[in-house]
């Protein structure tokens, strides 16, 4: 059978690529290519091996690949939760220019004209690709077409045709958040609960100690199932021509990393084996570490480049091994961009970057705090115990911030604060610092443009899951939301008279924003409570009139309940009904501690939707905690 011409020409791009100039076209063995493998395991942040923390477990076969390869110190997952990360490393693409950020997606996206998932280059320059077996893309099914030539439990390398060269994928989810939620008692564990370092924003408490030597032992096990992947590979005499990437798909997994847009959510390891016959493609000998800043949107381009197939224009990301790639230059890259939205059923907004020793976060709404209910987080006994003793106020003010409103802004030094816990934003000594970071910031969601600051709801009912055009579309507008929320970092007075304007704009999404901005002072913003009250009661935009509510609850300037429960009994909308009861569920847990009795919505037309709303109607009515 002929090849397809596009394969004898990209066959003849890779011969180029890797400087065979003398072969015009390769078939399949009649010249080398190498083989490319991921090892990826699931929530699991770079602090929890040996090779990054002395407090990490040991992982002998994860070590052996370090040994004959180069670690990558400063690896960051883009998203804090599988679904964005998995979607940004597929694509190659930063989620929030998509529409792929929120996880799970409620309205699979395209992905731009022309692009491809990165496999999608390999197959046509002759790879054989294979997936075994999560995916958990944002992503329309028909853009998974011809991606892979087998994802599923029983893909494999094995099945390629003799020759061939081939990309594999193989997950391993015994390190996953969920493998947590039973509890073993301390005689089943190898790690000794009393010989573990917590975290400084963790209480010091027996289950808390019990979890961490838990998950120091599920990475033992994992280790070893990776050993056995890597045995496999060396039996089958692959290992010679084979890069070996291991790394996790996000951080985690203890209470407040997976799932929070900071260090311990988003800081992986990468641990890259380099196969003897082409230590000439990467930058560093074996047994090399590597400094320079490394995101996922960069890991399929750099897959591409190690096959010498040519990387498509519209990605994002730039390779780190390579034809090209030089130590010097790779170790120059010192910025990582990060973004965490929903998560299942609870909202945020918070945009995260490191550049040079510092982190960012970027708390877009810092009314939202972070230990919000989450179902499926407080299935980890943890969760719940840290929320009790909260209650019971029996935390110090660094445990206590994970379940209070967070700064518009916070700055750390990680090289002096690893877990982010001294937040530097007020002290003048940085605010050189400061103003530098945050102007990265604005240019980084500006230029994008970040489409986080759409409402869920509103990009669901007007992008038709093109989510590339949209953003496109609405740059300019978004570029005024991102103006209007950054009013929050100027002090009130001055921007009051730019408030009372916006609080009145045509658009909704300024009014939107204009109110979320108040919240955003408190107290500080009553001067403007009357008219965001009339605004709670009649704005004819019904997310308008939620966020107007939820100031009225936050300030105590008015009782929300009447307009939010009117606001859900008229709205038809799953996704615009989950949104707001994030807002209810904030109001009764935050510290406005309001009471409420959904009873009388059950005739809503949103109220027996699955999923999202399901969660939060089953917390807010009391039947989660009665079926623990």
């Amino acid at each position: 059978m002929a090849r397809p011409k596009v394969l004898v020409l990209l066959e003849g791009v890779v011969a180029v690529g890797l400087g065979l100039c003398a072969v015009a076209t390769l078939a399949f063995g009649a010249a080398p290519r190498p083989n490319i493998v991921w090892l990826t395991t699931e929530d699991n942040a770079a602090c929890w091996y040996r090779l990054y923390d002395p407090a990490g477990a040991p992982m002998p076969n994860v070590e052996r690949l370090a040994k004959e390869g180069i670690v990558f110190n400063n690896v960051y997952s883009c998203s804090p939760v599988c679904s964005p990360a998995r979607s940004t490393l597929i694509s190659g693409c930063y989620a929030p220019r998509l529409g792929a950020q929120w996880h799970r997606k409620i309205l699979p996206v395209k992905l731009p004209p022309g692009l491809h998932m990165f496999p999608w280059y390999l197959r046509q320059a002759g790879y054989y690709t294979t997936n075994n077996s999560k995916e958990d893309y944002n992503f329309a099914p028909s853009e998974k077409a011809d991606v892979w030539d087998e994802s599923s439990p029983r893909a494999s390398y094995r099945n390629r045709r003799p020759g061939q060269p081939f990309f594999h994928v193989q997950n391993f989810g015994r390190t996953h958040e969920s493998q947590l939620f039973p509890n073993k008692d301390n005689s089943e564990l190898e790690t000794d609960p009393n010989s573990v370092d917590l975290f400084p924003y963790h209480p010091d408490t027996p289950l808390f100690r019990n979890k961490y030597a838990h998950y120091l032992d599920l990475q033992r096990e994992v280790d070893w199932q990776i050993g056995d992947f890597i045995r496999q590979l060396e039996k089958d005499g692959l290992l010679d021509d084979t890069f070996i990437f291991q790394f996790g798909d996000n951080g985690g997994v203890l209470p407040g990393s997976k799932g929070y847009a900071r260090e311990d959510g988003l800081h992986v390891a990468l641990i890259v084996y380099v196969p003897k016959n082409w230590q000439h493609l990467v930058p560093a000998p074996r047994g090399s570490q590597v400094d320079g800043v490394v995101q996922f949107v960069d890991l399929g381009p750099t897959v591409l480049n190690l096959a010498g197939v040519p990387i498509p224009e519209g990605m994002d990301g730039k390779p780190f091994l390579g034809p090209g790639v030089t130590l010097e230059e790779l170790n120059q890259r010192n910025q990582a961009f990060g973004y965490a939205d929903r998560f299942d059923e609870k909202y945020d907004l918070v945009r995260f970057l490191r550049k040079g020793k510092y982190t960012y976060w970027r708390n877009y709404q810092p009314f939202n705090f972070d230990g919000l209910y989450n179902e499926y987080r407080n299935k980890q006994a943890a969760y719940r115990e840290w929320w009790d003793l909260y209650q019971k106020g029996q935390l110090n003010p660094v445990q206590r911030a994970f379940f209070e409103p967070k700064p518009p802004e916070c700055l750390f030094d990680i090289e002096k604060n690893p877990h982010e816990t001294v937040n530097l934003a007020n002290d003048s000594h940085y605010a050189e610092v400061l103003a530098d970071i945050r102007t990265t910031m604005h240019d980084w969601v500006t230029g994008l443009p970040d489409l986080g600051f759409i409402p869920e709801p509103v990009f669901v009912r007007e992008s038709q899951g093109d989510g590339y055009s949209y953003c496109q579309h609405n740059k300019q507008r978004i570029a005024r939301l991102v103006e209007i929320a950054d009013w929050q970092l100027r002090p009130f007075p001055e921007v009051v008279p730019m408030l009372e304007k916006a609080l009145q704009a045509d658009d909704p999404l300024e009014r939107y924003w204009a109110v979320i901005t108040c919240s955003a002072f408190g107290k500080e913003a009553r001067a403007l409570a009357d008219s965001i009250r009339k605004m709670a009661a009649s704005d004819p935009d019904r997310l308008v009139r939620m966020r107007a509510a939820e100031f009225l609850g936050l300030t105590g300037e008015g009782d929300p309940r009447p307009f939010l429960m009117d606001i859900l009994q008229k709205t038809d909308d799953p996704v615009e009904a989950n949104l707001i009861l994030n807002t209810v569920v904030l109001l009764k847990d935050g510290p406005s501690r309001l009471k409420f009795d959904l009873t009388p919505l059950r005739s809503a037309a949103w109220f027996n939707a699955p999923g999202e709303v399901a969660r939060r109607v089953r917390y807010l009515m009391g039947e989660d905690e009665a079926n623990k």
